[in-house]
C-alpha cells in the first residue's frame, strides 16, 4: 500500500497493481474499514462500488472507473477501483460551464443507482477530459435516497440517445425465459434480490417520465457535506 486518502469516511488506499510488468495505480476500500450505517450493512459498500460500475458499463457510458471486488487485499476483502490521475481542486462547485453541461450522464445514473452521496468533488474529469464518478458505497437502497448537488437539469426532457440507452438496459436486466439475464446475474454477486428489482423500478420510472427528476421537497435531497 502507498498511502490512505483521509478525507473520506472509511478506509481507503492507494495501491499498487503489478500488470504486465507495469505498476497500476488502483482504489482499494477493504470491508473491515467501514464505519457502520443504520441504513447500510457494513459490509456490503466495497460491493456496492462493484455494482455501480457493472450499471455503467451495461448503460455504455463508462461513467465509474474499472471497479473489481478482490478476496485477498492486503486488509482482507474489499473493492478496487483505477486511480484516475485528476485534478482535485477542479470539482463540481467550479466547474465551467462548458463542463456542467456534460453532466447530464450523471444524474441519470445517480438516480438509477439511487446515490445518496453525490459529492462535488466525486465528479472528476481526468487529464483527457473524460468525466469519471467515484465513490459509490452508499448507493442501490431499495428506498428512495437520492442526495446529490446535481440539481442543474430539473424538468428538461432527456435526450433520445439517452432514452435509447436506458431502453438497451431495461432489456439487459430483464429475465430471459424465466431466467435471470446476464447483467442481473453478475450484478446480483453484489446486490440482493429487492435491489436489482429496485433498479428496474427506477429504470421503468425514468423511461415512463421522460425527463430529469425533480428533487423530493419532503425530505432533503443534498449530501452532506456538499463537497
Amino acid at each position: 500500500m502507498q498511502g490512505e486518502f483521509l478525507w473520506g469516511s472509511n478506509y481507503t488506499f492507494l495501491v499498487l497493481i503489478d500488470h504486465n510488468d507495469a505498476q497500476i495505480p488502483a482504489v482499494y476500500k477493504p470491508t473491515r474499514g467501514v464505519r457502520p450505517l443504520w441504513d447500510f450493512p457494513q459490509t456490503s459498500l466495497p460491493r456496492r462500488e462493484v455494482a455501480a460500475y457493472l450499471v455503467s458499463e451495461a448503460l455504455g457510458w463508462e461513467l465509474v472507473p474499472p471497479t473489481t471486488f478482490r478476496e485477498d487485499g492486503p486488509l482482507g476483502p474489499g473493492s478496487l477501483q483505477l486511480y484516475i490521475e485528476h485534478d482535485p481542486e477542479y470539482h463540481y462547485f467550479n466547474f465551467s460551464n462548458k463542463d456542467i453541461q456534460k453532466l447530464r450522464p450523471t444524474v441519470i445514473f445517480d438516480v438509477l443507482i439511487n446515490n445518496a452521496d453525490r459529492k462535488g468533488s466525486h465528479v472528476i474529469f481526468d487529464e483527457g477530459d473524460h468525466l469519471w464518478l467515484i465513490d459509490h458505497g452508499v448507493c442501490f437502497h431499495t428506498i428512495d435516497k437520492l442526495r446529490t448537488v446535481l440539481w442543474d437539469f430539473i424538468g428538461q426532457t432527456l435526450p433520445d440517445q439517452f432514452q435509447e440507452d436506458l431502453l438497451s438496459l431495461r432489456s439487459k436486466l430483464n429475465d430471459i425465459n424465466g431466467n435471470r439475464s446476464l447483467l442481473a446475474d453478475s450484478i446480483s454477486a453484489h446486490l440482493n434480490s429487492e435491489e436489482i428489482e429496485a433498479i428496474a423500478r427506477r429504470l421503468s420510472g425514468l423511461i415512463a417520465s421522460g425527463c430529469f427528476p425533480s428533487p423530493d421537497p419532503d425530505r432533503r435531497h443534498y449530501p452532506w457535506p456538499q463537497i
